[in-house]
């Protein structure tokens, strides 16, 4: 099925790896152009480099999402090179392995902080060029955690609620001005993230026995972790104008672990 993404322009947060990195390749696939940040350059501009990413399709610019300065300044950018923005995909941010008897206030002012203020900046500045879009949508990439949150990981399943219902918001406030607005749930997904953690294991296992291991422990129906290029999929579907009568959804990509009633 053609997409209708060719020639369009995404803005994607947090592009120098994991689901960021796939669905810049998810989208140039898909004939699009894309404007992607990260706070380090050179490892943006590496990843893309390994990607093959085509130079005339894609700019990379360094920037701090929580810095609304630095996020006018991307969407700036962007917009000029390639004349418009017509997606947004919010994808900063990452988990934080904390219990609640030793997460203090400040980690969960600095979880909101993040989980918040990238969204928020990143989708404001972008919203004047989304409104000229005949096609605009934003996509929130949140996780399971904000409806079904886990002891060790209370600040970010806190903040992820919260995300949760302020991407909700937008979706009714932004509907009226032509942008839709999605958020894309995760489970556990094979990124650097928990190969890091496996590096933290005493090796005893493969990553794929650990892998394997851990999905049961978690309740993982499907028995795996998802992969990047699986989640990119469901992004660059909900971007595409053949997704144009949904809107406010949160649709989980989490190999069957989520046990509420969406």
């Amino acid at each position: 099925m053609d997409l209708q993404l060719s020639g369009r322009t995404v803005l994607v947060t947090g592009g120098s790896s994991g689901v960021g990195l796939a669905t810049v390749a998810a989208l140039l696939d898909e004939g699009a152009n894309v404007v992607t940040c990260a706070r380090r350059l050179d490892v943006l501009e590496k990843a893309l480099a390994d990607l093959g990413a085509p130079g005339e399709r894609v700019l990379a610019l360094a920037c701090d999402v929580r810095d609304a300065d630095q996020v006018e300044a991307t969407v700036a950018a962007g917009a000029e090179r390639f004349g418009g923005i017509d997606g947004v995909v919010n994808n900063a941010g990452q988990s934080r392995m904390l219990g609640l008897a030793e997460a203090t206030t400040e980690d969960f002012r600095d979880e909101l902080d993040l989980k918040f203020a990238s969204v928020l900046n990143t989708t404001r500045a972008a919203l004047p060029w989304l409104e000229r879009s005949d096609a605009a949508a934003v996509v929130t990439i949140n996780a399971v955690l904000a409806r079904q949150p886990e002891p060790r990981l209370v600040t970010t399943s806190a903040a992820r609620a919260g995300l949760l219902n302020l991407t909700k918001s937008m979706s009714i406030e932004y509907a009226a001005r032509g942008v839709r607005v999605n958020s894309v749930c995760l489970g556990l997904v094979d990124t650097g993230q928990w190969r890091r953690r496996y590096d933290a294991t005493d090796g005893s296992l493969s990553f794929a026995e650990w892998e394997r291991e851990l999905a049961t422990d978690r309740g993982i129906a499907l028995g795996r972790f998802g992969t990047a290029d699986e989640v990119a999929a469901m992004v660059v579907t909900l971007l595409s104008p053949r997704a144009s009568y949904v809107t406010g959804a949160a649709l989980d990509v989490c190999g069957g672990v989520s046990r509420y009633l969406a």
